[in-house]
């Protein structure tokens, strides 16, 4: 069987790229004018992107790589759904308690991914006990209207998201060049 492309960078960018670019406007860097660039990369880079690198993963028999880029594939997806489908009379908006529900599930997700990385490297271990933290004070935001968690929220986003990027940039030019360039602290 011939060798199989990583698909981790691909998905890593698309969640990383993502996640960066709505927690700027979370954390009020960029403005709600952005939204329809956040509903795009929503879509097609954060949702589609990451749903090809799961089905890649689930080819190499990575059921963690198939659950997690799968998984925040969807979550992508509905999300900007939850966003759009008001706006154009499929629904009605949902009230900040539920969204509050919706993220705090997505973090109970989240927490069990983190634990399975505990035999991961390092940056993949970052990657995921950012994002659960990043969930929770999502959730925590949205049941509160703190304005303040929600800027905090956002930082931490960016954080996360940009870790993402790391560990994709780290892979790409581990196989580019044959050996570890940007360390991940490896087990």
């Amino acid at each position: 069987m011939p060798a199989l492309a990583n698909p981790a960078v691909l998905g890593l960018t698309g969640f990383g790229m993502t996640t960066v670019l709505l927690n700027m406007m979370n954390a009020n860097i960029i403005s709600g004018t952005a939204l329809g660039m956040i509903f795009a990369i929503g879509i097609f880079y954060g949702g589609l992107a990451q749903i090809v690198a799961g089905a890649m993963e689930f080819r190499k028999g990575n059921t963690f790589g198939l659950t997690a880029f799968t998984s925040y594939g969807f979550f992508w997806i509905s999300l900007v759904a939850l966003l759009i489908f008001p706006t154009i009379g499929w629904a009605k908006a949902v009230d900040s308690t539920s969204m509050a529900a919706y993220l705090a599930m997505w973090g109970l997700f989240t927490a069990y991914m983190f634990v399975a990385t505990l035999k991961k490297n390092r940056a993949t271990q970052f990657i995921f006990g950012s994002l659960t933290i990043l969930f929770f004070l999502l959730a925590i935001h949205d049941y509160t209207g703190i304005a303040l968690v929600g800027t905090i929220a956002g930082l931490e986003g960016i954080l996360c998201g940009l870790s993402a990027i790391y560990l994709a940039a780290a892979e790409m030019l581990k196989e580019a060049h044959g050996k570890e360039i940007l360390p991940v602290g490896g087990l």
